[in-house]
């Protein structure tokens, strides 16, 4: 796992993923990521797969004007949104929302890598928290 902290861009997976939003100028980047993770229903998550969609999710966050804290990882997120005025629907924050929930239950390739990390925990819940 290509990771360096917790935080939904904290790893290798998620900042390349978000570098496909500069070919995007809608949501159906964002919204096909989160559904692949409920598509695949009770089946194992892979960890790319749940770290694409948890940074998908934290888009839905700051685009609802709840973002993270600014870093050097999420600045192209920031910048993104700052450039696409764009209003996630209801419907697009249940996906984030199921994705998530979806991501922090078994079986969940990341679930597993995070599973002594509690500042992941806490990050996930944080996230889930501004998409409400």
């Amino acid at each position: 796992m290509g990771a360096w902290d917790a935080t939904s861009f904290g790893n290798d997976t998620a900042n390349d993923w978000a570098y496909g939003l500069d070919d995007c100028d809608d949501l159906s980047l964002i919204e096909s990521t989160l559904q692949n993770i409920i598509d695949a229903g009770d089946d194992y998550i892979d960890a790319s797969d749940a770290e694409e969609a948890i940074a998908a999710a934290e888009v839905v966050a700051w685009l609802l004007g709840r973002p993270s804290t600014l870093n050097a990882y999420n600045e192209k997120v920031s910048e993104w949104v700052t450039k696409h005025a764009l209003k996630p629907s209801a419907q697009l924050v249940q996906k984030a929302l199921q994705a998530m929930n979806r991501i922090q239950a078994e079986p969940s390739e990341l679930l597993e890598l995070w599973e002594d990390g509690e500042e992941w925990k806490v990050a996930m819940q944080e996230l889930t928290q501004r998409l409400q």
